[in-house]
């Protein structure tokens, strides 16, 4: 797969160098996740030829800070990884941690690689592979995280290790399920949902732009729908309109729901050009949103990247800092007032970052900070 790595992190138009990171959730339970991490960033390193930054969501157990981090680097990627591990858990980190829409971001302008147990993620139902093969638990789905059908319009479930041979005495075909076992989840599935099957030491690029799904590789992609299978051979493309065809499916496209009222990138552009009250009435608008996690940890990762503006050279301190603590401190004293504490803390803490001490009184609350 270096071939392959290689011809996508190149097909990244930017006039910048591009921002690559993998992500370690899904291994994120393993006791050696760290030699883990440290063999993927030295095979894109070395053999690739790639440095990767690393993103660290190995569970739930994040501070506020730690997890407005993570998502700041994941909305910057250009090219983002994740691999190997278990995709119920992988599924179960990334949605408590409210996460998942900001994947979306990654693929309105770059390229998210998904392999193994992550590949098992994206479409709209997911195979619990341990679960059913290790625990022996009987066949049932997981809801996904469906970035392929909003993102290309088939609803699909991804299945890789398609051909999988390891068993030798027993069937461990489809990612270690076996016929029987796939066709008891297919019947499951509803009537217009398909299943993509990869084959290992393979992979399937699906081209946003053109509409087209190319097979690299070894093997082979199988379109399966309720038993009856067409196959799209490596070096062999295929247009989503094609693949729909063989399934008697429809596709239904629909725009990714947009996770903010304002588009962060424009706050930012707006504090960075000292448009500082534009930018106070955004965060403001943001901190009034039901408080859900995801708009939790979409409003504290904004709070994270505005301090590093802040705190930019590039910016001066009286004309910026000085109202964007401001904006800052009603937004903690909204968070106090409705109980939303993570929240509240969450934006102390950027403050004392600043080095802004902050005195609370029962008629609001007054700051300093060490440059003054």
């Amino acid at each position: 797969m270096v071939t392959p790595h290689q011809q996508m992190i190149a097909s990244l138009n930017s006039s910048k160098s591009a921002v690559l990171n993998v992500l370690d959730t899904p291994f994120g339970f393993q006791e050696n996740a760290q030699v883990l991490t440290s063999k993927l960033t030295e095979y894109f390193e070395l053999s690739v030829g790639h440095p990767v930054g690393v993103i660290s969501l190995r569970n739930t157990h994040v501070s506020s800070a730690e997890l407005a981090q993570a998502v700041n680097a994941i909305r910057d990627s250009d090219w983002l990884f994740a691999g190997p591990g278990s995709p119920s858990y992988a599924l179960k980190v990334w949605r408590e941690l409210g996460i998942t829409p900001h994947f979306n971001e990654v693929l309105s302008r770059g390229i998210l690689t998904f392999a193994s147990a992550a590949a098992l993620t994206v479409g709209s139902h997911t195979i619990p592979v341990y679960e059913m093969y290790k625990v022996g638990q009987e066949p049932h789905w997981l809801e996904g995280l469906n970035l392929l059908e909003i993102h290309t319009g088939m609803s699909a479930a991804v299945v890789p290790h398609f051909d999988n041979t390891e068993g030798a005495n027993h069937d461990t075909r489809f990612c270690y399920i076996g016929e029987q076992r796939l066709r008891v989840l297919e019947s499951f599935l509803p009537s217009e949902t398909f299943i993509i099957g990869v084959d290992g030491h393979t992979g399937v690029s699906f081209n946003l732009d053109t509409r087209v799904a190319s097979v690299f590789g070894l093997g082979q992609m199988t379109i399966r729908h309720h038993g009856e299978s067409w196959i799209v051979h490596s070096g062999e493309s295929a247009t989503f309109d094609e693949i729909i065809a063989h399934t008697g499916s429809t596709i239904v496209q629909e725009k990714p729901a947009q996770l903010f009222r304002v588009d962060p990138r424009q706050v930012e552009e707006l504090l960075e050009s000292g448009e500082v009250n534009a930018a106070v009435e955004a965060l403001l608008d943001l901190d009034e949103l039901d408080r859900d996690i995801q708009t939790r940890v979409a409003v504290h990762s904004l709070i994270t990247r505005l301090g590093n503006i802040a705190a930019s050279p590039r910016v001066d301190l009286m004309s910026v800092v000085g109202p964007y603590i401001d904006a800052l401190l009603q937004a903690r004293q909204a968070a106090r007032t409705g109980g939303r504490w993570d929240d509240a803390d969450a934006i102390r803490n950027r403050l004392m970052e600043l080095k802004v001490t902050i005195k609370d009184s029962e008629s609001g609350s007054d700051w300093k900070i060490e440059s003054f």
